[in-house]
């Protein structure tokens, strides 16, 4: 029994609870759409006021627009007006050009009339100068032309002459003063070498020893050192013969310590000689170094040194080098003083300007040319490297290249410090006088001053003042261009006319 009202209150529990959860359900769902009822009332309620607001914002739009189209229009309508003031003031000027133009060609036609009859006048009055002064036109323009020629000619060559004794006076006493000035301050001794070296000897018996048998010894030396050996009847001396000086140094030398070494056979000629090619190359750049050191000049490189030392034993005309290298840097570091110009180029151009005659005779081409690309090798300015090729200039490009090119002559034409051979001086002499013999007009020609000048007579019925002073310029260009020639020559052209009466 108990069982059974178990199961009828979990049947009745579970009817009241579906009843209960129906209820709650429905209740849920009335909820529900309620919410949704609002939520769609207030999608609707903001669907129109966006819609509102879009209206007003395209009324807006619609407003502005038509503002910004009236003051388009505005400025389209001030546009119109400007461009219609410039047609109207475009129009106006084209008519007045029109009446310009019409009013110039009618004065061209006035012009043209007037030349016309201006032209008809002149022939008139030609006519009647021609008949009075019995001349036509061309002749009687000949005649003032020939006047005229000659008057201003004759003016010309007195104010030439004039300005040229002035300027040359004027520059001259300043040259000449500061020249001495700077001659007077580098005093250096000139060196005149010879093509042969004299060796004393202990005694003539060293004579034979040199010898040797059949000559074995003499011509080892001769073929290691490439010089001549001279033996003859000068006591207790040889001779050694040799264009190039570094060869008889090196003979020089070797010939020394074979006598005081005393074994004098072809195996021991060879040892000496290298063991002297050595020193002599130690020698070489010790020379190039102390050259350096005298003129003041640091920072050149080790083998451009060696080179430079190499000048010691190279001669031309007779002076050395290396002394006329280091001459030429101390003279131009006082003119580069005394003008104002880069003193340290000059004195390291002008001891290096003739560096190239180190190398002339092992590479092909002129020293100025080698001196210039060794500098440029060895990393020296193009404006140091300049002053080999500006000494051999007739007009360099720099006030520096002058320095040294007049550096250059100074050490080259003192007194005593170059020489030529009898054969050369007088062939130099007769090139001189035949060169200025080829100019026509002239009768006799003389060189005088060891060549330093030459005296050229011309006749005066050929040649005038005039024609005198060109005379001496184109003998001078034909001699720079033809011949070649230690410093400066002079070029004296003298005109005279003598005119011999008797009276008896």
């Amino acid at each position: 029994m108990e069982f059974i009202w178990i199961i009828a209150a979990l049947i009745a529990g579970a009817i009241f609870g579906f009843v209960i959860k129906k209820i709650m359900t429905s209740q849920t769902i009335s909820s529900a759409e309620r919410k949704a009822e609002s939520i769609l009332s207030e999608a609707k309620q903001k669907n129109k006021d966006l819609i509102l607001e879009a209206n007003d914002q395209a009324l807006k739009l619609i407003e502005e627009a038509k503002t910004e189209e009236k003051q388009r229009r505005g400025e389209l309508r001030q546009t119109e007006e400007r461009l219609s003031k410039r047609e109207s003031l475009f129009d106006k000027k084209l008519m007045e050009l029109e009446g310009s133009k019409q009013s110039i060609e009618n004065s061209k036609k006035d012009i043209s009339k007037t030349k016309e009859e201006i032209k008809q006048i002149r022939e008139l009055q030609l006519a009647k100068l021609e008949k009075i002064a019995t001349l036509s036109k061309e002749e009687a323009k000949e005649v003032i032309i020939k006047n005229t020629e000659t008057q201003i000619q004759d003016e010309l060559l007195h104010r030439m002459r004039k300005l040229e004794n002035q300027g040359n006076e004027e520059l001259e006493a300043k040259a000449r003063d500061m020249l001495t000035a700077v001659i007077e301050r580098c005093a250096a001794p000139h060196t005149v070498e010879t093509t042969t070296t004299a060796v004393s000897l202990p005694n003539e018996e060293m004579k034979g020893r040199i010898i040797g048998r059949e000559g074995r010894n003499i011509k080892t030396i001769e073929q290691l050192t490439g010089v001549e050996i001279i033996i003859d009847d000068t006591p207790e001396s040889i001779l050694i013969s040799a264009f190039n000086p570094i060869r008889r140094q090196l003979a020089k030398r070797s010939l020394e310590k074979l006598m005081v070494d005393g074994r004098i056979h072809p195996g021991r000629i060879e040892e000496t000689i290298t063991q002297a090619k050595k020193e002599l190359a130690l020698d070489i750049k010790k020379a190039g170094e102390e050259a350096a050191y005298q003129a003041g000049i640091v920072g050149l490189d080790n083998k451009l040194l060696q080179i430079l030392g190499r000048l010691k034993y190279r001669t031309s005309y007779g002076q050395n080098q290396l002394q006329h290298a280091l001459e030429v840097s101390h003279l131009s570091g006082l003119l580069a003083a005394e003008l104002g110009a880069d003193a340290n180029i000059c004195k390291k151009g002008g001891l290096l300007h003739d560096i190239g005659k180190a190398l002339d005779h092992e590479i092909k081409g002129s020293h100025p040319d080698i001196g210039y690309d060794l500098m440029r090798k060895f990393g020296l300015p193009e404006e140091v490297a300049y002053m080999s090729v500006a000494h051999h200039e007739d007009k360099p490009k720099t006030l520096e290249g002058v320095i040294v090119k007049i550096a250059d002559a100074i050490s080259g034409s003192r007194p005593g410090a170059r020489r030529d051979s009898f054969e050369e001086y007088i062939q130099r002499l007769t090139e001189l006088e035949n060169t200025a013999k080829t100019f026509a007009g002239v009768e006799k020609v003389y060189a005088i001053q060891a060549g330093r000048e030459i005296r050229v007579f011309v006749s005066p019925e050929e040649i005038d003042d005039y024609k005198a002073i060109k005379l001496a310029q184109n003998i001078a260009n034909k001699i720079e261009n033809d011949l070649k020639y230690p410093g400066e020559i002079k070029v004296t052209v003298i005109r005279e006319k003598r005119i011999t009466e008797y009276a008896r």
